[in-house]
């Protein structure tokens, strides 16, 4: 049977912009050609939901042969930094996309500026005096116009000579602002008259101090995607009210009617237990409630890598939610869904106890040493082998031992087999306590003809437990995630501290953790699954002598059984 899909199944499978994109092919728009853009504004580190604005601007352009640009949209060098910069860039080519050519806004800065002449010229703008607060009064209500600014028929010669003196930083920051000159009473409120340049005296990390004044987004956007030859803006549906503003300055700005960019809007990604506000994003990095931006815990592109998120697994996650018109919360449960479908794929399996407790087999030879095969990984064949060390102390599970269990306790307790992977199947004889009462040391007793591999192995044993050899294992640090928020849409808690609404369980760290030699070799952000418990990665602040792992995810969704009986 032939792998190539039907023309049929290619068109159910099109999402609502890849149907807008052909269809304008196939009218043959733009010349045939599609080209998309990417344009951050670098204030900050990159979310998950950028990460869905990744996928669609560089998937179409690579579905339809075309070209994605990444434009920074750099008109506000208060809160820019070149730090933000390359950490966009590293994260975009993390995911896998690969941008045609680099842009800026402030590379049009000088065309922007031209083009707001030509609209003072053409008393299409005006250089008003009024606060920015007095502007926002008069602009009316969606069912009232607006009032008309006592500056909005200042002469052309007066607005051009102001709007020289405002980049020539004769005025302050405030003091006046160019606004395009549309209708006061136009049901679209942001025809009313929008700002479109104002005064900022602060350095630009690309431009420096040649400019005072800077465009609004609103104005700077569109053109950028004019100058630049973009077929399809593609943007969150937030900016839908504003695309007559976009399609407005283009009418203006463009010289022939063979080429126009077109504005397509999506919804946002929203994930429960999760905020992607910049601004309370910034406030848990600056207050210390989380170890920077890369935090395991924060929604940033760079903290689920760290986390051990893969990039196949936030591409596969976006593509099964797709693009809709439509605003929702999606369940972060998915998420983790997509990352355990490719790590037990992808991931070696190794043995790790986090919270050990001695195992004496006390009929095992003393100084004895037996190399077991350990399987990498049962989902790929061709991954091969490896061999862990065993004998007569192990380390096992705490959680593994109850001294008196109850009838369907599978592990290990006195008069009970277990089976020891890829070992030996044994039996529980006791245990030894401190002062305290607590549990120094298990024992058990093996059966040397049940070595995994053997005819006696095979025998029914309803309990399997991971361990690790005593002196052959490593110490390690573990770090135990979870959601960072307790109820489900922290956004919508207006009314409730941001304080309050944090896991204080978010982070546990486990630093008397036991770990089989193999993870000596491991390499920063290295996947692993351990036995029985999740899947984990080696953090890059392990050094030599110190291995730290944080879990990227459990085996199972167990937050959804918890949350269930609360």
């Amino acid at each position: 049977m032939s792998d190539l899909k039907t023309n049929e199944d290619v068109k159910k499978s099109l999402n609502f912009i890849e149907s807008i994109v052909e269809k304008d092919l196939a009218e043959g728009k733009n010349s045939g050609r599609v080209q998309t853009r990417f344009p951050p504004e670098p204030n900050g580190y990159l979310h998950i939901g950028h990460a869905k604005a990744i996928c669609i601007d560089f998937g179409i352009a690579e579905r339809y042969n075309g070209t994605c640009n990444l434009r920074f949209d750099d008109t506000n060098p208060v809160k820019e930094d070149i730090e933000y910069v390359d950490s966009i860039k590293e994260d975009i080519q993390w995911l896998g996309f690969h941008w045609n050519k680099i842009y800026y806004a402030s590379d049009y800065f000088q065309q922007l500026w031209d083009f707001a002449v030509k609209l003072i010229q053409e008393e299409k703008a005006y250089i008003d005096e009024q606060s920015s607060e007095t502007i926002a009064a008069q602009k009316g209500t969606p069912t009232q116009p607006g009032i008309e600014s006592p500056y909005r028929n200042r002469p052309i010669e007066e607005s051009l000579d102001l709007f020289k003196r405002m980049n020539d930083g004769e005025f302050e920051e405030g003091r006046m602002t160019l606004r395009a000159k549309i209708d006061m009473a136009s049901p679209n409120m942001h025809f009313r008259d929008p700002i479109i340049y104002r005064i900022i005296k602060h350095p630009h990390h690309r431009t420096g101090t040649i400019w005072k004044v800077y465009p609004m987004y609103d104005f700077a956007h569109g053109q950028s995607d004019y100058f630049e030859g973009v077929t399809h803006s593609i943007c969150t549906l937030e900016f839908e009210v504003h695309r007559p503003l976009y399609d407005y300055f283009i009418d203006l700005l463009k010289e022939n009617d063979n080429y126009r960019p077109r504005q397509i809007e999506f919804n946002r990604l929203n994930l429960t237990y999760t905020v992607m506000s910049k601004r309370k994003l910034l406030q848990l990095v600056k207050e210390g409630l989380v170890n920077g931006w890369d935090d395991p815990r924060m929604p940033t592109i760079c903290g689920y890598r760290r986390r051990g998120y893969t990039s196949e697994s936030i591409r596969n996650f976006i593509d099964k939610i797709g693009y809709t018109k439509y605003d929702g919360i999606i369940d972060v449960a998915l998420l983790e869904h997509a990352v355990r479908e490719d790590l037990n794929i992808c991931a070696p399996r190794v043995s790790a106890v986090l919270n050990p407790v001695k195992l004496i087999i006390s009929n095992y030879p003393e100084g004895q040493v037996e190399m077991m095969e350990a399987v990498n990984n049962p989902e790929d064949p061709s991954a091969g082998t490896h061999r862990i060390e065993f004998t007569r102390e192990l380390y096992i599970e705490r959680d593994d031992f109850m001294e008196n269990a109850p009838k369907k306790f599978f592990r290990m307790t006195p008069g009970q087999e277990v089976r020891l992977k890829s070992s030996y199947i044994v039996k529980c004889t006791g245990c030894k306590k401190d002062e305290n009462g607590n549990v120094i040391e298990v024992y058990a007793e093996y059966d040397p003809l049940t070595k995994s591999g053997m005819p006696e192995s095979n025998r029914k044993i309803k309990g399997t437990l991971h361990w690790v050899s005593v002196e052959h294992s490593l110490p390690a640090e573990v770090r135990l995630y979870d959601r960072l928020f307790t109820v489900e849409n922290p956004s919508e808690e207006k009314d409730r501290d941001f304080h309050e609404l944090l896991n204080p369980d978010s982070l546990t760290v486990l630093t008397n953790c036991r770990v089989e030699k193999e993870l000596a070799n491991a390499k920063p952000y290295d996947h692993f699954q351990f036995q029985r418990l999740g899947y984990f990665n080696l953090d890059p602040d392990s050094k030599e002598g110190k291995l730290i792992f944080n879990r990227t995810v459990s085996l199972k969704d167990t937050w959804t059984k918890v949350k269930d009986k609360s």
